[in-house]
């Protein structure tokens, strides 16, 4: 006699299929709150993230001071020119750094649930490592050709279609290891403080620790999309950087950016996920 189990609706199948609406808005949740992330962070960073490229990647500026600039394009350009590129990182900006976090928080639950958790040296979590390197690569696709527009509007250059994608190799590898960098520092550091700390000083001490560990990366980015050095490869410029002694040009401007900016930001994204974590229940 031949045995005949349980049919399946095709009702069934497609709950069986189709992702759970949970895991849908969890999801959805990772990527409004990390476009938050992207425009308060625009807002409050662009005049120094203007100086500090004008700082990597102007040949004219590469004796100037970090005050020096800022006062002369203030002086100059006004408000106009210290929030030079700010509009392609405006528009892209709220999308690419969505991508990022939606990026990271969907990596994060597919390594959590298909693979072992393990901790080298009992510290570093290398799911979260991995996922931050899956989120930066999601940036960074997006964010390539937004960048080279804001960094030729930063240096005053100019730009065409053929070259949209300039320097977008080293944005791939950069912001990769940046948000490798920063999801690592936010597992690992931010647990060791007594206390804990506000969003406000996790996003600003997590991002700062990131760009100390790959700021050389973010030299040679600049320079490669800023049009200023035509036939010169990464390499190349990270050979010139490293002779001249600029692996760290534009330091202060960047850190004083990614502290106010990312702090103000992490704000706006923790409020964000609260708020999120409260109407959940209804959406479900």
């Amino acid at each position: 006699m031949t045995h005949t189990g349980p049919q399946l609706t095709s009702l069934d199948l497609v709950e069986l299929l189709t992702p759970s609406r949970t895991k849908t808005l969890e999801y959805a949740v990772g990527f409004v709150a990390g476009g938050a992330y992207g425009l308060t962070s625009v807002i409050v960073g662009q005049p120094l993230d203007t100086v500090k490229t004008r700082m990597q990647a102007r040949p004219d500026s590469v004796s100037s001071n970090t005050l020096r600039i800022g006062l002369d394009l203030a002086r100059t350009q006004g408000l106009t020119g210290l929030y030079r590129g700010g509009v392609p990182v405006f528009l892209g900006g709220t999308l690419f750094r969505s991508a990022q976090f939606g990026v990271y928080e969907l990596a994060l639950a597919k390594l959590r649930e298909h693979t072992p958790k393990y901790r080298l040296f009992g510290v570093f979590d290398w799911q979260v490592a991995l996922a931050g390197a899956a989120g930066g690569v999601g940036r960074g696709v997006i964010e390539a050709p937004f960048d080279r527009i804001k960094v030729t509007r930063q240096v005053e250059q100019q730009w065409t279609l053929r070259t949209l994608f300039s320097g977008a190799g080293v944005t791939l590898w950069r912001n990769s290891a940046l948000f490798c960098s920063f999801s690592i520092y936010r597992d690992t550091v931010v647990p060791l403080i007594p206390g804990g700390l506000s969003p406000f000083w996790m996003g600003a001490l997590c991002s700062n620790l990131a760009w100390l560990t790959i700021w050389p990366l973010d030299v040679v980015k600049s320079q490669r999309q800023s049009g200023n050095y035509p036939g010169h490869s990464s390499p190349a410029l990270l050979a010139e950087a490293a002779r001249g002694g600029l692996l760290l040009r534009g330091l202060l401007p960047g850190l004083a950016r990614s502290t106010v900016a990312n702090g103000t930001a992490m704000v706006a994204y923790k409020k964000i996920e609260e708020l999120a974590n409260m109407q959940l229940p209804r959406w479900r």
